[in-house]
């Protein structure tokens, strides 16, 4: 038995959620998707999550929510990180945080999927080790399921590619995200396990990053202050999809994906 992961990148303001609840649910019947990932630490407002915004995104038909570093911008984050076991912070944030970093979903019409996330440290700030944490989990969660995927959300590319090789023919896949431009180099390392260094971002590409491109530009011309608006327009989703043998956990493919709003994929 074959399993067809869904892993998207960023999810950026209301134009990233809007792509997501408009095109995602076709997607998922279009391409036989059994389970669907999306990181959303910035899908409020582009920055944070919040409790409707969540509703908003599982409604679609996401599966699991990965965050990073952005996750505590809105207060509302609590709330949903107390209350929804699907909704995931990075695991190496200190124990005391709210929340979990990793969870094994159940579904009784296939394997159990476990999905974990961490942060990266290279470039940001201080946090424990992720490689550590992550070997933690792992005497944990390989004992429930073979089928893991793992989102680490870095600035370093090499600190992911590090990550993807440290757990190779450990774990199904390591996704990165984070830096919301998609990289060509997804393969299936030689111990089975699917690995690309950034899924992209879902969200407005006629901008920075996600943001209003004028207004960054002027913040960077004139190093004056500017509240960085979302932008909103040319709005694609971006991910990857992965195929997983649902018996051994080992990755049997990987294949880039974007979705454009109006054009298709």
């Amino acid at each position: 038995m074959k399993l067809n992961i869904l892993v998207l990148g960023d999810i950026v303001g209301q134009p990233g959620r809007a792509i997501v609840e408009n095109r995602l649910p076709a997607l998922i019947k279009e391409k036989n998707i059994d389970f669907a990932i999306a990181n959303a630490e910035n899908a409020a407002d582009g920055s944070g999550i919040t409790p409707d915004v969540v509703k908003g995104l599982f409604a679609s038909g996401l599966d699991a929510i990965t965050t990073g570093d952005h996750v505590w911008r809105k207060k509302e984050a609590i709330q949903v990180l107390e209350t929804d076991t699907r909704v995931l912070r990075p695991a190496n944030y200190s124990p005391l945080a709210k929340g979990r970093g990793w969870v094994v979903i159940k579904n009784h019409l296939q394997p159990d999927i476990a999905v974990i996330n961490l942060l990266g440290r290279v470039y940001m700030s201080p946090i424990d080790c992720p490689f550590r944490v992550v070997d933690r989990i792992l005497e944990d969660v390989s004992r429930k399921t073979q089928i893991i995927i793992v989102d680490i959300h870095a600035e370093a590319t090499s600190e992911k590619v590090a990550m993807g090789w440290y757990l190779d023919g450990r774990v199904s896949a390591v996704v990165g995200t984070h830096t919301h431009v998609q990289t060509a180099d997804e393969r299936v390392l030689p111990g089975s396990t699917a690995y690309i260094t950034d899924l992209g971002m879902t969200g407005p590409y006629h901008s920075v990053l996600g943001r209003n491109k004028d207004h960054v530009l002027k913040f960077m011309v004139t190093q004056m202050p500017t509240r960085f608006e979302v932008a909103e327009k040319d709005v694609r989703m971006s991910g990857a999809i992965i195929t997983v043998d649902a018996s051994t956990g080992k990755a049997l493919g990987i294949e880039r994906l974007v979705v454009c709003e109006n054009n298709g994929i």
